[in-house]
């Protein structure tokens, strides 16, 4: 058979068989991005990062050129000056280690406390289980500034005032952490495992270990990102409680201080606060995305 006769042959095969024409090409130019697209892309990606960019600025700049005429838009020579003298100000190295410590210690507890309690509310069967989990979510309603003076008062018999635990305490879990495990293990968590590992035998710790935190790694990876970002802005409650030892809000809070407060040097230390924030954020946004978009897909 000759070349051209095989040419043939392919072009009527759909023909022949009724099979629609491959659309391949068509489909990618549909499911691909227009120009409008990147523009509003790139524009809500601006209006997020502006006040950070100005900070940087403004942090690099005497308040001399804040103040005089029109803002500067673009980074000036006296950045690291203005860090330096934040850092001797402030002490933000040794905040920056006391918020470190906070919010890993929070973040690990919160992600192990809320994954047992979203499980055993999803998935476990006891008597009051809706009545409890009703009245955790209804806690979500009240007011955090209402519990201080009550928390603060517990923490002040138990002596942990100006100690870190004070603050690590309070977060070790949330009511939101639970209802979103709750949902997420609803969803992601089949119950023939579970009923097949009672099959086997399994405990329920080994039943725990082995099956309900493997499969809940995207949702915990979640909370615990959002957790930790949570507890390293946390300014009020750590402002009331470790005045002695602040975290690194509250440090950044004392910096400039005076009659005619440095905008150049407080600005530089809330670039320094911000830095461990986005580094995060960068390293692990793509769990947020993909633990959303897990526990968005049903089973």
């Amino acid at each position: 058979m000759s070349t051209g006769s095989v040419d043939d042959v392919r072009t009527a095969a759909p023909a022949l068989t009724g099979a629609p024409e491959p659309r391949t090409r068509k489909r990618r130019s549909e499911d691909a991005a227009g120009p409008l697209t990147y523009v509003v892309l790139g524009l809500t990606a601006a209006v997020f990062l502006f006040p950070f960019y100005y900070s940087l600025v403004a942090g690099s700049h005497s308040p001399s050129d804040l103040y005089d005429g029109t803002p500067p838009l673009l980074p000036g020579p006296q950045l690291f000056e203005n860090m330096r003298l934040a850092l001797e100000q402030a002490d933000l190295f040794a905040a920056l280690g006391r918020s470190l410590v906070v919010s890993l210690a929070v973040t690990a507890t919160t992600i192990f406390f809320c994954t047992l309690a979203g499980f055993a509310f999803a998935k476990c069967s006891f008597r009051g289980r809706n009545a409890l989990f009703g009245i955790t979510v209804a806690t979500l309603t009240i007011p955090p500034t209402l519990s201080i003076i009550p928390l603060y008062v517990v923490m002040s018999r138990l002596g942990l005032v100006n100690n870190l635990l004070s603050v690590i305490l309070p977060g070790a879990v949330t009511a939101f952490g639970v209802f979103f495990m709750r949902q997420y293990i609803s969803q992601a968590l089949p119950d023939e495992l579970i009923e097949a590992a009672r099959v086997d035998g399994a405990s329920m710790n080994r039943t725990v270990f082995s099956i309900v935190f493997p499969l809940a790694r995207p949702g915990m990876a979640v909370l615990g990102i959002l957790a930790f970002m949570a507890s390293w802005n946390d300014f009020l409650w750590p402002f009331i409680v470790v005045r002695q030892s602040p975290t690194i809000q509250v440090a950044v809070a004392g910096i400039g201080a005076g009659y005619t407060p440095d905008i150049s040097v407080i600005l530089a230390g809330t670039v320094i606060a911000t830095v461990p924030l986005l580094l995060v954020t960068a390293v692990f946004g793509k769990q947020i995305v993909g633990g959303i978009t897990a526990g968005a897909v049903k089973g």
